[in-house]
């Protein structure tokens, strides 16, 4: 099957990744697709158009150039809404989605009857998240790193070295969630020398990261209480819940925030489903990534990894080519039913929604994926 896979640049605040690497272009031109990219689409993840053409791919100029050629989309991050009206029915967009906290994109991509497959949705049978474990990892790590930066006096914080120096106590770090990021935002904040706390609801996965980090972190059962008392000598704290595909419960209310130390600082990595941190009101950019509120420093970027793009990029691409050469290869329909997995990642198809999360999250009805595919 001949597919045109477009690859539109990002148009996202500060988005420096790009959906596929030159080397992912090369596999999908060695199984007869066409791969047409937008000009300097790869640029700021250091590849060239060049690089992209010696790949067999297509440059193009203009951003309606590639969606109205492509029959399957392939992104980074959502659609904004100066990219909505290249929606079409006959278009399949494979990207991250996050659409419990995005009413009005959800309603373009049902109005529109775009097959729309979010990467942050796509669950093997064991529950992992193949799509969304890479880039958790690097803004896990990257958490933990920005926290010991901002709590820099020149950036606004409480002026604590995270490692402490001889005869001073390190800095204190809070990670709120127990999953991939909350598990490298750890790792990084141990190599930084912090003493650090780990909060997670789960009493077995508690055992698993009380195992894994061998006592070297704190681990904690999450309630309102056990968090409220973190919190009030916490240097650092990372948010890093997640609920696959619905909106991230708020773990850290405005109070415990309050009650926090003065120059500390939060960094919510949950942002982009909507936060866990109740004073997180906004979603911040690269170029202007915090606020202060009740003299906490707050850090709300929603696509962190993209300050990394070169790493970033060449990550993604490794998780999502096999899935791209399916959907290609196969077509959607028949990619979808035979693989459970991807199945899971389909949010809305045909005008209507295929995700139970996104469906409860703004109150509009459900329809099961089999459902449709049958």
């Amino acid at each position: 099957m001949d597919v045109r896979v477009g690859v539109p640049k990002e148009v996202k605040a500060d988005e420096n990744r790009v959906a596929l690497t030159p080397a992912g272009v090369l596999a999908l031109v060695r199984e007869e697709h066409q791969v047409i990219i937008e000009s300097g689409a790869g640029v700021q993840s250091g590849f060239s158009d060049e690089d992209y053409v010696q790949a067999g791919a297509r440059v193009k100029d203009t951003p309606s150039e590639v969606w109205n050629s492509a029959d399957m989309i392939v992104k980074v991050k959502e659609p904004l809404p100066t990219e909505y009206r290249f929606f079409r029915e006959d278009l399949v967009l494979f990207t991250y989605l996050h659409l419990a906290p995005e009413l009005d994109l959800t309603r373009a991509l049902q109005q529109s009857r775009v097959t729309a497959i979010a990467y942050e949705t796509v669950q093997t049978a064991d529950g992992s998240l193949p799509l969304l474990v890479p880039m958790s990892e690097i803004a896990g790590r990257m958490a933990s790193q920005i926290g010991a930066q901002l709590l820099e006096n020149t950036h606004g914080g409480r002026g604590v070295l995270l490692s402490g120096a001889p005869g001073v106590l390190p800095g204190r770090v809070v990670i709120i969630g127990g999953g991939v990021v909350g598990v490298n935002a750890a790792r990084i904040a141990l190599g930084l020398g912090a003493e650090v706390t780990l909060v997670e609801v789960n009493p077995v996965r508690i055992r698993e990261l009380d195992d894994l980090f061998q006592g070297r972190v704190h681990t904690l059962m999450s309630n309102e209480y056990h968090i409220a008392q973190a919190l009030l000598d916490a240097d650092l704290v990372v948010g890093a819940v997640l609920i696959p595909g619905a909106r991230a419960p708020q773990l850290v209310s405005q109070a415990m925030v309050q009650a926090m130390p003065k120059g500390a600082v939060v960094v919510d990595v949950a942002i982009d489903q909507g936060g866990s941190i109740a004073t997180i009101d906004r979603i911040t950019t690269h170029s202007h990534p915090t606020y202060e509120k009740f003299g906490v420093v707050h850090y709300a970027v929603a696509n962190m990894p993209g300050a990394v793009a070169r790493t970033s990029t060449q990550a993604l691409t490794n998780a999502t080519l096999p899935y791209i050469r399916s959907l290609a290869g196969l077509g959607a329909v028949n990619a979808l039913r035979q693989d459970s997995a991807l199945a899971r990642g389909l949010n809305v198809c045909q005008g209507k929604i295929t995700f139970q999360a996104v469906a409860e999250a703004h109150h509009l009805p459900y329809h099961p994926v089999a459902s449709l595919l049958s």
